[in-house]
This record gives C-alpha cells, sequence and structure tokens, in this order.
C-alpha cells in the first residue's frame, strides 16, 4: 500500500538525515503557470487533493487552531467516540450547527473551476478524480462526481447498531434538534433525550445515529484508503490544494507522487512542509489561482 511504503520511507529518510550523507540543496518549486499548463494539457489522469482550505474561501470554519471554536470547545474535544459516549445531545449539537451551516454555503471559483475540468476532461476520454479531507460536499454541490472523501460526509449518517450508513439531507435532521446548536459561549447544552436523537429507519432497527464522519483516534474507511491509493498510483499529474499537508495519510500522498517523478501542483495560500517536493507551488487563494491553471487549453479540440 502507498500509505506503509511511504511511511518506511519517511521513516528511513528521517533516521538517516544527518549521517554523512551529501546535503542536496533544494530548488524553489516553479510558478510558472505556461510551464504547468503544458503538463496539464497532455495529463491524462489527474488526481487532486484538496483540504480545508478550498472549503475557507466559501466561508466555512475550519475548527482547527486558534478560533476554533464552538461554544467552549474545539473539535478535538467533540469529534471522538468517547465524547459521543459520553453526551450523544451533545455531539450531535455540534453536528447539527455545522449541518445547517454548511446548507447556507455555496460552493466557490475553486469548486466549481475542478467540477468543470472534469466533466470537460471527461468527454476528451481523459479524467479528474477529487480526493479530499473535507466533509461539507461543496465538490459534490459544484458537480464534481469522482469524489473520494477521506473523512466521510456531513450529510452521511451511520447506525451505531446495524451499521447502515444513509445519505442524510434533512433539516433539522431530527425534530428535537430544531433551534438548537448555537454556537454562543453561553448557549445552554439542550441534553436531549437519546431516544429523541437521529435514529435509523431501517426496518426493525431504530439505532442511534451518529455522523458518517472519521473521529479522531478512528481509522480510515479502508476502501476509500484503497481506492486514493489506486488514484495516486495511476495519477500522472496531482495537485495540492487549499490543504497544509500535515494530516496524515493524507499528507503523504503527494509526496510519494512527487517522488516517482510525476509532476505535483502545490496551490495554497503559504508554504507547508511538503512544498519544496513538488514541481509547482502558486501562492494565493486557491479561488484565484485554480481557475486560470484548470481553464481550457488551446490544444483541446472538445
Amino acid at each position: 500500500m502507498i500509505v506503509s511504503r511511504l511511511t518506511c520511507r519517511a521513516l528511513t529518510s528521517h533516521l538517516c538525515a544527518g549521517r554523512g550523507r551529501p546535503r542536496v540543496e533544494m530548488t524553489r518549486p516553479s510558478s510558472d503557470l505556461a510551464e504547468f499548463r503544458k503538463l496539464f494539457a497532455k495529463a491524462q489522469h489527474i488526481a487532486i487533493i484538496t483540504g480545508s482550505g478550498v472549503s475557507a474561501e466559501s466561508g466555512v470554519p475550519t475548527f482547527r487552531g486558534a478560533g476554533g471554536y464552538w461554544r467552549k470547545w474545539q473539535a478535538q474535544d467533540l469529534a471522538t467516540p468517547s465524547a459521543f459516549s459520553r453526551s450523544p445531545s451533545l455531539v450531535w449539537e455540534f453536528y447539527h450547527y455545522r449541518r445547517e451551516l454548511m446548507l447556507s454555503k455555496q460552493p466557490n471559483a475553486a469548486h466549481i473551476a475542478i467540477a468543470e475540468c472534469e466533466a470537460r476532461l471527461a468527454k476528451q476520454g481523459r479524467s479528474v478524480v477529487v480526493i479530499t479531507q473535507n466533509i461539507d460536499e461543496l465538490h459534490r454541490r459544484a458537480g464534481s462526481k469522482n469524489v473520494l472523501e477521506l473523512h466521510g460526509s456531513l450529510f452521511k449518517t451511520r447506525c451505531t447498531m446495524c451499521g447502515n450508513i444513509a445519505v442524510n439531507m434533512k433539516s433539522p435532521i431530527c425534530p428535537a434538534l430544531e433551534g438548537k446548536g448555537a454556537p454562543d459561549p453561553k448557549a445552554v447544552d439542550a441534553r436531549i433525550p437519546v431516544e429523541n436523537l437521529p435514529r435509523c429507519e431501517q426496518s426493525g432497527c431504530n439505532g442511534l445515529l451518529r455522523p458518517n464522519v472519521v473521529w479522531f483516534g478512528e481509522t480510515l474507511d479502508s476502501d476509500v484508503l484503497t481506492a486514493a491509493e489506486r488514484e495516486f498510483d495511476m495519477c500522472d499529474l496531482c495537485l495540492v490544494v487549499g490543504t497544509s499537508s500535515i494530516v496524515y495519510p493524507a499528507g503523504m500522498f503527494a509526496p510519494q507522487v512527487a517522488s516517482r517523478g510525476v509532476p505535483v501542483a502545490e496551490f495554497n495560500m503559504e508554504d507547508t512542509p511538503a512544498t519544496m517536493s513538488f514541481r509547482f507551488h502558486f501562492d494565493g487563494q486557491c479561488g484565484s489561482t485554480l481557475p486560470p491553471a484548470l481553464e481550457r487549453h488551446e490544444t483541446e479540440l472538445i
């Protein structure tokens, strides 16, 4: 598996650093858009990995770092199996707030550029796949069809009893959560009885539902991870869009692609720990830098 290979390679590189090996001077990634466009025009299978920076431009809070609080908690306090076990009502308030907030947001120019590129290249027999760390489904709402959600989706639920996963776009997700979830630190917890929280609609089940997202301490869905690895193994061009490249295993993918000689282009507001391993880096908001990079090339006939 790509993750296993990269983990070993990264560990070996770390352990060997500074042990008599000649120092290799790293060159700054190129910001030559024309050169990137030449490679884009030839690429047959483009893998795009996206992170919270893309959604931030749509006004979606990241809940990471300073200021990322809901009431008095950060996501790391609530997005865990143990938090859900202790207080499913509180956790559901948090996710209800996020679901309702997302329904008020719209895909931005970066989401739309990716979706339009996928649709256009598909007519040419070329492919674009989005591997996203985001759980907001803005890529799908923009029109992207080929999407792998590494961390799940706010708009899918999983039953804690029967395991059924289902799309759920209800607003509110259940009557008891209507009007609940205010982020104000002074807001009073709803303390909704567990029987009134979202329940499974599978025949004869009625189990408690949870958001179908990957919580802290949980592993990624093996099928999704395997599919992502396959896409990165196949791609002949990789884009890293709006991600810090520090969340693993997602942060491993693009450096591994670059290590086998495939061009990787990073679109981000700032450098990341992986920047120097990439062929290109385009600084700025993704909604500004990505559309001209993915627009129709003059060599495209369709």
